[in-house]
């Protein structure tokens, strides 16, 4: 290592030589340790300063990566490479002479005189040189933190070369994989030949333009693997793949015309990459060792074309190929033998196919729709609607299918449908066009189907029945272990919460507080520590003995609700852990008390600045525009993140607690409903939640989902940018709603009217008009309409750049509340924006 260096030393020992003075060569060695020291902590080659097997150099900042000389393993050929410092050494990211191995451990890899990167054997021959076509004399080489090896001209410090844009088999972080239709240029990462053997071997991975990148992965130049097209988020064939994990994805166009995608963790020490196996499998390595996490080939479906054209695969089934409905083996015995590529054929001519062939043209054509699809390869897209999508293709005799991806766009097919699949989550509804008489086998199937399982469920009901006696007896006797907890006295609670009881309510995780400590921290619950009422109870604030401030809600007497909605948010927030939902400290129940305790909010609701005269001058739009991040953040944490599923039904302004920081917190969840795996929807006939901010399919049929409280979420956030209360219009000569005026104004063509005065500010225009924009989307009156969370995000981040155009939003018109109390009944607990069961106030 370090050649100068070495000269350096021998120089140094010469003049020892020399010396006779004890102590002068004390010095000196000492100051050859020095030299030495400092010498190896360099990060460049020049041609003074070239690298000699085994020599190394190791970047700067971070020292991730090493650049030196090894030797794969089973393997005595010498190889120039880039690897993880302090990691492993066999996890090699680049390589630079993979097709000229080094015989013997006599390389060097130096700067020539024309300013070329070259490697040289012992006989000083060139075995690799950079690929430069203006290299300059004066020029220095740079490993960099990123794994990137620069050269660059030393006078103007223009790189003239780079490891990037000629990748080995590791994709790491902020490398480009690009393809430019115009030249037919391709940067790719290209597979080992084996793990002893870095030469390129029959696998190559990168994308493929035009109309939306695909990532691939080529077999000796045939497509193996494919990844389905980039919508701006994801590529919507890889079934496990969000906006969130793998995060960091990106797409982009080069100044040359080429395509890109990239990838960049937010995290710089997350030394995670993606390598192309020497068998053609895509793996995500964990922190650059060999910790695989994600991989592109999981099963036999993820061969290109496994089931030729017209079939799909799906992993679960055996045979794991069959004929999209309405088509046929092509070949029969062949595919009963388990010879798929032969692929199938259409059953019944289509209409137009009919027509040209001079028969009878018979009825239109219909679709039949296949859900949780990867979609077929070679797609025409189109920024037609959905509506529009299903026309375009009806209309043109040649399209066989189409697809429409929201934020993405409509998709169709006019030739054969290959590399389709059947996925078990995600996916996109896949359309194919049939000849009608196949709609009409689907419909006798359906009805076979059906006939079965009403005959099934007769004889469920017989058996049932005669086991009903035993379950009602089983029944009284849960409801009396249930009550049991309301019979709980202050002496005996501690010990039996420990027991049966709290095995049913799960709240064996919380700590309990007692509650003589807690009517201490607030001066036993005296009016002055009181934060707010709601129909739960009264909120108070309080400081425990160790200083911490803490806010208590306690369960009255007198309560709407009770041990139910106790239990449901004790149960839900339990489980909760993230920074824009309020946290919870633990719970007391002792005789008839039923306390909650929380982190105390100093800044108490949102509602409490929102509407404020006073307080709302301290909300600016980037206050403002922050919240609303954090409630979506929130929102998606519970929607998909957490390990529990949880709708909250209650998303309201006094719902939305600040900190100190003036940062948003998602409170009161005794309301919230937990959903199973691949539970999307739920019906109820016990309605909660707050007039204004419930959706129509929620408030009048009682049935909620993830879109509910994006509905809710689209109010909140059309609140914070006008500064009005959706109820404040009830008694307005518009007779309308803040959504109805919204649309008002939306179709008015002067939305802007709607933002508050005193947040308005020209430079933040566009962006306060992409948020209302966004708000009426979540607001449309049906559900399908309305985008998830995840979607919300990243049209607030504008990582959804074209946003479709909103429908109208639902209770547009005035809502007629003088009969609620009268028909809400015993099962509906509903409340009128700002008066509601669950309400709190700052905590």
């Amino acid at each position: 290592m370090l050649l100068a260096s070495k000269i350096f030393v021998h120089s140094i020992e010469q003049a020892m030589g020399r010396v006779r003075n004890t102590s002068m060569s004390v010095l000196l060695v000492l100051l050859c340790c020095i030299c030495l020291e400092f010498g190896s902590a360099t990060n460049t080659i020049t041609a003074s300063r070239p690298i000699k097997d085994p020599d190394f150099i190791i970047s700067n900042n971070t020292s991730a990566f090493k650049l030196g000389f090894f030797h794969p393993k089973n393997s005595t050929n010498r190889y120039v490479g880039i690897w993880y410092n302090n990691i492993s050494a066999s996890t090699v990211v680049w390589v630079a002479n993979r097709e000229k191995p080094l015989r013997d451990s006599n390389g060097v890899l130096t700067i020539c005189e024309d300013g070329v990167l070259v490697v040289l054997n012992g006989e000083k021959e060139v075995i690799w040189s950079a690929n430069v076509t203006n290299s300059a004399p004066n020029s220095s080489a740079q490993l960099l933190d990123s794994g990137n090896l620069v050269l660059q001209e030393n006078a103007t410090g223009n790189v003239i070369w780079e490891s990037f844009q000629y990748p080995s088999d590791t994709f790491l972080p902020t490398t480009k994989i690009s393809a430019n239709v115009r030249t037919g240029k391709k940067f790719q990462i290209t597979s080992w030949k084996s793990p002893s053997n870095p030469s390129i071997g029959s696998f190559s991975c990168g994308i493929q333009p035009p109309s939306s990148p695909q990532a691939f992965i080529w077999k000796n130049g045939s497509p193996y693997w494919r990844s389905g097209p980039w919508n701006g988020r994801i590529f919507i064939g890889i079934p496990d793949m969000n906006s969130v994990y793998l995060e960091g994805f990106r797409s982009g166009a080069n100044p040359d015309g080429s395509s890109y995608i990239t990838f960049e963790y937010v995290d710089k020490s997350n030394l995670s990459n993606f390598a192309l196996t020497p068998q053609g499998n895509l793996v995500q390595r964990y922190n650059g060792v060999e910790d695989i996490g994600w991989l592109a080939m999981n099963s036999d479906c993820d061969v290109y074309g496994k089931c030729g054209a017209f079939g799909t695969c799906n992993p679960q089934n055996t045979p794991i190929c069959s004929c999209l409905q309405g088509f046929k083996a092509n070949n029969a015995e062949e595919w009963n033998r388990g010879n798929w590529t032969s692929g199938c054929v259409r059953r019944t001519p289509l209409q137009c196919e009919r027509v040209n062939a001079g028969g009878d043209e018979g009825k239109k054509d219909g679709f039949l729709k296949l859900k949780m699809m990867k979609v077929p390869d070679i797609a025409a897209w189109s920024s037609a609607r959905e509506d529009k999508c299903r026309e375009q293709c009806l209309e043109n005799c040649s399209c066989i299918g189409y697809a429409y991806e929201t934020g993405f766009g409509c998709m169709s097919w006019t030739d054969k449908l290959i590399d389709t699949q059947q996925f078990s989550s995600s996916g996109v509804d896949l359309y194919i066009r049939v000849a009608y008489s196949e709609l009409d086998k689907v419909v006798d199937v359906k009805k076979i189907v059906t006939i079965t399982v009403i005959i099934g469920t007769i004889f469920i009901f017989i058996c049932t029945y005669l086991l009903w006696r035993w379950m009602a007896k089983q029944k009284v006797a849960r409801k009396k272990k249930a009550t049991k907890i309301l019979l709980f006295n202050r002496e005996e609670a501690p010990l039996k919460f420990h027991g049966d009881n709290l095995d049913q309510v799960k709240v064996q995780e919380l700590p309990l507080f007692n509650f003589e400590k807690l009517a201490s921290a607030t001066n036993n619950f005296h009016l002055s520590n009181k934060l707010g009422q709601g129909g739960f109870g009264p909120v108070y604030w309080g400081k425990l003995s160790d200083g911490i401030e803490i806010a208590v809600k306690r369960l009255s007497k007198a309560s709407g609700q009770g041990l139910q909605e106790f239990m449901n948010e004790v149960v839900v927030i339990s489980k909760l852990q993230h920074r824009n939902l309020v946290r919870i400290f633990g719970c007391c129940v002792e005789g008839e008390e039923k306390m909650l305790i929380y982190e105390y909010m100093p800044n108490k609701s949102l509602d409490a600045f929102l509407f404020d005269p006073h307080k709302e001058k301290l909300l600016d739009w980037r206050k403002r525009f922050n919240i609303i991040e954090g409630i979506g953040r929130g929102l998606l944490y519970l929607h998909r993140d957490s390990r529990l599923k949880i709708i909250h039904r209650d998303l309201k302004a006094s719902n939305i607690l600040l900190d100190k920081e003036l940062n948003p917190k998602i409170s009161d969840f005794g309301m919230a409903k937990i959903f199973g795996n691949n539970e999307e929807q739920a019906n109820t006939n016990r309605v909660v939640g707050t007039y204004g901010y419930m959706s129509p399919e929620y408030a009048m049929e009682g049935r909620f989902s993830e879109k509910s409280d994006v509905f809710s979420f689209g109010v909140l956030l059309l609140e914070i940018l006008s500064g009005k209360r959706n109820s404040s219009f009830y008694h307005d000569e518009q007779s309308m709603s803040l959504l109805g005026f919204a649309w008002k104004l939306w179709n008015a063509d002067n939305i802007i009217a709607l933002i508050d005065p005193m947040i308005y500010e020209p430079c933040f225009e566009m962006e306060m008009l992409r948020c209302i924009h966004v708000g009426l989307l979540c607001v449309q009156e049906f559900a399908k309409d309305r985008p998830i969370v995840s979607v919300v995000i990243s049209m607030l981040k504008s990582e959804i750049v074209d946003l479709p155009h909103p429908k109208q939003p639902a209770f547009i018109e005035r809502q007629v509340l003088s009969h609620i109390d009268s028909s809400i009944g015993d099962k509906k607990k509903i409340s009128v924006n700002d008066v509601t069961v669950t309400m709190v106030q700052g905590r």
